[in-house]
């Protein structure tokens, strides 16, 4: 994919955290495409210095730990020492581990401080640096907007993420600073790929049945989304979700088939 149409990120310096595998790492990828500076955050150093190493000067990796503070603004610290400026955030990092109503309240916790806490205090730090035009971006799922049995604690932290995007958007909308959430359907990363015993052709078979577009996403198609949000193309959009999901998120759960065809593969025969 071309990332180098997005207007206005070249130069600009773009702070993605879990960005050392998956998702993460391939936004680090699209910002760097567009030429801007990426400053990689996480705790897998020999990934994160391998990603380092392959995108070359325009990438810094600062192994931290988002559940502290001090860490965070290490980081931010790092950053701007070696770029001179910070211009967008990507709340990226997140937790999966989820057993739903028997989630201990450590578990809870847990999660609630990666996926939700750590971006509202990553988005805390960094907003004093960043200027009229800076971006945050909260990644948000379709698994924040829809109910589902055996899960809980993702659902409920993502659904939070969107909710913080929109009171962020407000509150440093007079500073000139946008806040934005881009919420991703089955995308091939790391989770995906263990479901699907790592093969896409699988991946996208499963897929197909709740995706109108017949497959799961990419990550390089999740990264231009992310990079046309945080680019001048996006200048008047502030406080909203974009939805990358592959019509996922306009199904209900008839899943776009017909009443018809659900009586009659499912309704009891005459002598049930």
């Amino acid at each position: 994919m071309d990332f180098t149409g997005f207007p206005g990120l070249a130069g600009k310096t773009a702070v993605v955290t879990g960005s050392t595998q998956g998702l993460g790492a391939d936004i680090a990828r699209g910002f760097a495409a567009a030429g801007a500076n990426v400053v990689l955050i996480g705790r897998n150093a020999a990934a994160g210095l391998a990603l380092e190493q392959a995108l070359g000067g325009r990438a810094l990796y600062c192994e931290t730990d988002i559940g502290q503070d001090s860490q965070i603004q290490a980081a931010i610290d790092a950053a701007l020492a070696r770029f001179g400026r910070l211009d967008i955030l990507v709340n990226n990092a997140c937790q999966y581990a989820d057993r739903g109503l028997a989630s201990t309240r450590e578990e809870w916790h847990r999660t609630l401080d990666t996926n939700l806490v750590s971006a509202a205090i990553f988005t805390q730090l960094a907003a004093p640096h960043l200027p009229r035009g800076g971006v945050v971006v909260n990644m948000g799922s379709t698994g924040g907007k829809f109910g589902a049995a055996g899960r809980a604690l993702y659902p409920a932290s993502k659904a939070a993420l969107l909710q913080i995007t929109k009171n962020f958007a407000v509150e440093l909308a007079p500073a000139g600073v946008r806040v934005l959430a881009v919420s991703p359907a089955w995308t091939w990363s790391p989770s995906v790929e263990q479901l699907s015993g790592g093969s896409r052709q699988a991946a996208d078979a499963v897929g197909a049945h709740f995706h109108p577009l017949g497959r799961v996403g990419s990550g390089d198609e999740i990264a231009a989304a992310v990079c046309f949000a945080c680019s001048d193309a996006a200048s008047w959009m502030t406080g909203v979700d974009i939805p990358v999901d592959g019509g996922f998120s306009v199904l209900g759960p008839d899943r776009g088939i017909s009443p018809r065809v659900w009586f009659k593969e499912l309704a009891p025969g005459d002598g049930a």
